[in-house]
């Protein structure tokens, strides 16, 4: 029976509502499990705040960011609308280099473009605040020209997740 359980949802993960692949495209992929509990809810604002600090390997995204961009398919594929979805992610750590523009990647010497950049601007565009902790910066060595085009600069991650949490933003953290 379970085996028969996980086929359909194999089988259901080969058909993506239009919503899904157009959210976030290329990124977040999940499979659809209709049956299961927990599903989105179109009435529900989401409001979550994605702390992520781990890095990334330098010729694929940053695991994390993709992770904000799964949520984001999950909550569009469940009718969850871009106004019902307010959703920040702070990026520190070993995971600061991944908010790089593509020549200031180039200029490290890591390739000739930030493999994170088209999933930076999809999730901006799907309405993802993406900021970076200044401290991360300056502990890094990079400066405001070096991010890609809309990455914010927050003091630090610390206050960005605290200030966030206080206005009633659910954690996740990697």
């Amino acid at each position: 029976m379970k085996a028969l359980l996980l086929a359909l949802a194999f089988a259901a993960a080969v058909t993506v509502s239009p919503a899904f692949a157009q959210v976030v495209p290329g990124y977040g992929g999940f499979t659809p499990l209709p049956e299961a509990g927990e599903q989105p809810d179109p009435d529900r604002v989401y409001k979550v705040v994605f702390d992520v600090s781990q890095g990334g390997p330098d010729d694929g995204p940053n695991r994390g960011l993709d992770r904000v961009a799964r949520l984001i398919n999950m909550l569009a594929a469940g009718g969850v609308d871009a106004d019902h979805r307010q959703v920040v992610v702070v990026v520190h750590g070993a995971a600061t280099l991944s908010v790089l523009s593509d020549p200031a990647w180039a200029a490290r010497g890591k390739g000739t473009a930030n493999p994170n950049s088209a999933l930076i601007r999809a999730l901006i565009a799907a309405g993802v605040e993406v900021r970076i902790c200044g401290q991360a910066m300056v502990g890094n060595r990079v400066v405001e020209e070096d991010l890609a085009p809309g990455v914010t600069v927050d003091l630090a991650a610390l206050m960005t997740v605290v200030h966030r949490q206080q206005a009633g933003y659910a954690l996740i953290a990697d």
